[in-house]
């Protein structure tokens, strides 16, 4: 892991995190490739295919289109993915402090049904899907497009109509 400096002076991975501070959401000073690394430990590939760790297959992510983050992939599991800007949250969005801390919102994929749906959160701000406020379960298609703060997000699904992980074979 490479621990890197915002200018404010917190200490956050570079690698999970890129150029932007987690806490204050200042960018470092350059790019984390340029920053001086305060720790460095190599990755233990090894350690982790023998870990025995579960894999949670993706069912489609959310790309950032517009906002901070743009550029930047969100995947979508199975269940419900709770969105916010805190560590605890399955979508964590950094960088746009209008998006909640906790749960936004939240996309479910149903793999019974083979569907995935917007949900409106729990929080005080507002989500749209296709530029319409999100109050009650609304479908995501391919290509919706998610607007949450001053974020905008596209949605490209990989399970459903013409895929499923169980029907997959291993």
């Amino acid at each position: 892991m490479s621990l890197v400096r915002c200018k404010n002076g917190h200490l956050f991975s570079a690698r999970k995190y890129g150029n932007i501070c987690p806490y204050c959401s200042m960018e470092s000073e350059g790019s984390p490739k340029n920053d001086k690394v305060l720790v460095d430990e190599s990755d233990k590939v090894a350690s982790l295919l023998d870990s025995g760790e579960e894999i949670e297959p993706v069912t489609g992510w959310l790309v950032c289109i517009e906002g901070p983050r743009r550029g930047k992939d969100y995947k979508i599991r199975a269940g419900k993915n709770f969105i916010g800007r805190a560590d605890t949250m399955q979508i964590r969005i950094i960088g746009d402090n209008e998006i909640s801390r906790v749960n936004h919102a939240v996309i479910v994929y149903d793999k019974k049904n083979r569907t995935t749906h917007l949900l409106p959160g729990d929080s005080m701000g507002l989500a749209y899907l296709n530029g319409d406020a999100v109050f009650t379960p609304m479908e995501l298609t391919s290509f919706s497009v998610v607007e949450m703060g001053q974020s905008k997000f596209l949605f490209i699904p990989l399970c459903g109509e013409h895929f499923e992980w169980e029907s997959s074979s291993r």
